[in-house]
């Protein structure tokens, strides 16, 4: 693809009527974003002295700053290494109405990280695929992603560096990575090429722009952010999904197989297990003090451990959690109970609330309700369109595999219970002063759709019981057995895990 691209030369004056005009297009679309509620995320990368951040800056000018934030993506800090690699980008997404303009981007992790050697080859490889799920996650919702590479030819860039070496005010610019970006011309010429062509996708393509001449780089950055921005809006006023034309061939996409695990109809579990009081104090005792343990050596492994909790309404959830979080040491745990999204979560990703909820490695994660909420609350209640909850169920798969690869044991739990049992649970709470607070409208409204809420329930657990993230029934009718079987199930999770890391060493 590099060799194709173009270094054309062209005096300012020439174009000057051109960029005029396009300056008054790009200050016209804060509001034509804002009025779309499209959001949009416009990355430069490219090589060192290729004029990423001069060019960020000749953009910003016909924007509004208060509907823009230019993120400079450097190497990663301590916090963000204690995270799965994208989290630090998904952290910033913007909201609807809004633009985010990157100073280098993902790629600039997954490149430089392999020519350091930080990563291998797998990691490099795993990495792209990464890319290239997270891409279409943010498009498939709606989000406009607009991908520039500016590339220079060697003299250009070497002549840029020695530039800006000599001089006093500028010295401090250079830094390491951009000497041997420069010293490595040909090793990193291949490797953009080979990464651009492969994450050239239909759905976030490249802008590969020849920088040698700002004035012509300019004109074409500023063209294809006013032709991406309006075609974005007008697909969506057609409900259309919005891809751009390709400037290459695009790169085949390959969605990924996950294999799942067979999980029985909530129908069919046993919800007669009981436990007695002897027998359960006996059990809670000895599993608390093996999960107390447990914690600390995945804390001192960095493990990380996400434990989500699903089910019905008074199912038990609030008890379980508080039975399993009396076992470990406060300082390294965190436990979220998920409502009704804010308006801010609203106006991003979905995912994006969970994703900046992930304690950092070796600390575990507890979710009072999770993501799922896309595929059975949503759908249920017409919240969602049905096209995106039924991308939702791979949505999801991806997101766990990604928490995975990043080290994580992923622990899903379903607290079930029966139709009596649960109006027996409403009642008590009715009937109880100091538990009122936990019964509402909602719950007996949602009472009446058991049924269909049945039937989501078995497809989530059929679509995402995965082997890397299995699903968990719990017998909850018996609130001493269900506390039991999660902390033992979260027990042995653990031991399996740990083992498997003895193993390998």
């Amino acid at each position: 693809m590099l060799e194709q691209i173009k270094q054309i030369k062209t005096e300012k004056s020439e174009i000057s009527q051109e960029l005029k005009e396009l300056r008054a297009e790009l200050s016209k679309l804060e509001n034509t974003v804002k009025n779309a509620n499209l959001p949009v995320i416009i990355t430069f990368d490219g090589w060192s002295a290729s004029g990423k951040g001069s060019m960020i800056a000749q953009l910003i000018k016909s924007l509004d700053p208060r509907f823009y934030k230019v993120v400079s993506v450097r190497s990663p800090s301590d916090t963000d290494k204690r995270k799965p690699w994208l989290w630090r980008y998904w952290k910033v997404l913007p909201k609807q109405g809004e633009f985010l303009i990157l100073d280098r981007s993902w790629y600039r992790d997954t490149v430089n990280a392999y020519m350091y050697g930080e990563i291998g080859k797998e990691t490099y490889k795993k990495r792209l695929e990464d890319i290239m799920t997270f891409e279409r996650q943010l498009t498939d919702d709606g989000c406009l992603l607009v991908k520039f590479f500016l590339h220079i030819t060697e003299d250009e860039q070497r002549k840029r560096i020695e530039k800006l070496k000599s001089s006093d005010v500028t010295n401090w610019r250079v830094e390491k990575h951009d000497k041997i970006n420069m010293e490595k011309y040909e090793k990193f010429f291949g490797l953009y090429d080979k990464m651009l062509a492969k994450t050239n996708t239909s759905f976030a393509a490249w802008h590969c722009i020849g920088a040698n001449e700002k004035p012509a780089a300019e004109l074409e950055v500023f063209s294809a952010v006013v032709n991406a921005v309006n075609g974005a809006v007008k697909a969506k006023e057609l409900g259309v999904r919005y891809e751009e034309k390709p400037q290459f061939e695009t790169a085949a996409y390959k969605y990924t197989d996950f294999r799942l695990i067979n999980t029985p109809l909530i129908s069919e579990t046993d919800l007669s297990k009981k436990l007695d009081d002897v027998e359960y104090e006996k059990k809670l005792k000895k599993y608390q003090n093996k999960l107390f343990k447990l914690q600390n050596l995945c804390y001192q492994k960095k493990i990380p451990v996400i434990i989500c909790y699903e089910g019905w309404d008074a199912g038990g959830k609030g008890g379980n959690i508080k039975r399993l979080a009396a076992a470990l040491d406060p300082r390294g745990y965190e436990v979220h109970p998920i409502a009704a999204p804010e308006p801010s979560e609203l106006a991003r990703h979905y995912l994006w609330r969970f994703w900046t909820r992930l304690e950092n490695d070796g600390h575990f994660t507890i979710f009072d309700r999770t993501w799922y909420g896309r595929v059975m609350v949503e759908p249920i209640e017409k919240l969602t369109p049905l096209e995106r909850v039924d991308m939702a169920y791979r949505e999801i798969n991806e997101f766990e595999k990604q928490l995975y690869d990043w080290g994580a044991v992923i622990i899903k739990f379903w607290v079930n219970i029966d139709k009596d049992e649960q109006y027996r649970r409403f009642k008590e709470r009715e009937n109880t002063p100091e538990k009122r607070w936990k019964i509402t409208d909602e719950d007996w409204r949602n009472r009446e759709k058991w049924d269909i809420y049945e039937e989501y329930v078995n497809k989530m657990t059929r679509k995402t019981s995965t082997d890397f993230a299995p699903w968990t029934i719990i017998e909850g009718n018996d609130k001493k057995y269900a506390r039991i079987k999660a902390l033992k199930t979260v027990v042995k999770r653990l031991e399996k895990r740990l083992e498997a890391e003895d193993k390998s060493k």
